[in-house]
């Protein structure tokens, strides 16, 4: 009889086989003894530790079914090279489109700023009444903004129709340059040509060797004065050092951002006292959509020895 390990914080039940056994458990504490035998692991909202501690003691594992989008704390656990590990990409699409949609309208109508002014009691004069149509120094609206997601996944693939519908003007990034999903796709090598005319550079990235500090010092030189900084992939995609300097110098207009080098974010990072940082706690996600349908796919894959779905390459 095959075992599989559900975390409690789990609450979209899969379809499971009566022959399968399933356990339960709190992904605060140690994996139960009684479950030693599991060769299925699903993880969700496990802490590195607790990760690390099911690492060791699942000999018999055999698959790690990841429900976040981004797989790096799956793969920092330490399983053994023969466990399979998927990933739940695809299941926080629509949650992380419509957060990075309203961290850069938030951006654009100045939020942040009107939050301040309200708490104030001050009319923010400078933000409302008459407002120039023409494009100017800053990045006041979506429509006819130039916007940069690099990183084009399934989740950008659900953001970048939103932003068009809006009247931005959206270019991705990724490995290979062509056509995705309708949109103009360039490769990273064209980034030089293409920064110093972009409104919004969205990061989408994940964790990966190849990817830490992509958003460098660099990158953010190219980009115009007006422009915005959006990271809702992985928070070591960005160099905050590198960000700081360049908003605080008026070489960026600002940034929101919802993932950071360490989380939660230190209650001491300057990041929390510059007025044109928006701080998000790695909320976009946090509602995986679809995790029962995809664990009880892929474990009927599983069991019948077919290819699972959102496979790692490891």
């Amino acid at each position: 009889m095959t075992t599989i390990l559900l975390p409690t914080t789990m609450t979209d039940d899969p379809t499971l086989p009566a022959d399968v056994r399933v356990v339960r458990y709190d992904v605060a504490e140690p994996v139960p003894d009684d479950a030693l035998d599991a060769e299925v692991l699903v993880l969700w909202g496990n802490g590195p530790e607790q990760t690390a501690d099911a690492a060791r003691r699942l000999t018999a594992l055999r698959w790690v079914q990841t429900l976040a989008a981004g797989p790096d704390a799956a793969l920092a656990a330490g399983f053994a090279d023969d466990v399979v590990v998927t990933s739940g990409r695809g299941l926080h699409d629509g949650p992380v489109a419509e957060h990075t949609l309203a961290l850069v309208l938030a951006a654009a109508r100045r939020l942040p700023d009107l939050v301040r002014a309200q708490a104030e009691h001050r009319w923010a004069d400078e933000l409302g009444g008459m407002q120039d149509l023409r494009p100017g120094p800053t990045f006041r609206t979506l429509d006819g903004a130039q916007v940069l997601i690099w990183g084009f996944g399934s989740i950008a693939a659900r953001l970048a129709p939103l932003l068009r519908a809006l009247g931005a003007q959206v270019t991705g990034v990724a490995t290979a340059a062509g056509d995705r999903h309708g949109f103009p796709v360039i490769s990273a090598f064209d980034l030089p040509d293409h920064l110093p005319r972009t409104d919004v550079l969205v990061s989408l990235l994940p964790a990966t060797e190849q990817t830490r500090h992509a958003i460098d010092a660099d990158v953010l030189s190219l980009l115009p004065a007006r422009a915005w900084v959006v990271n809702v992939g992985r928070g070591t995609t960005l160099d905050e050092a590198a960000l700081l300097e360049a908003i605080r110098s008026d070489r960026l207009a600002g940034a929101a951002l919802d993932v950071f080098e360490t989380e939660p974010l230190p209650a001491d990072s300057p990041l929390w006292d510059e007025p044109r940082v928006l701080i998000s706690p790695h909320a976009a996600g946090g509602r995986p959509r679809g995790a029962g349908e995809l664990v009880t796919e892929n474990l009927t894959a599983f069991l019948a020895g077919r290819t699972l779905r959102n496979v790692v390459a490891r």
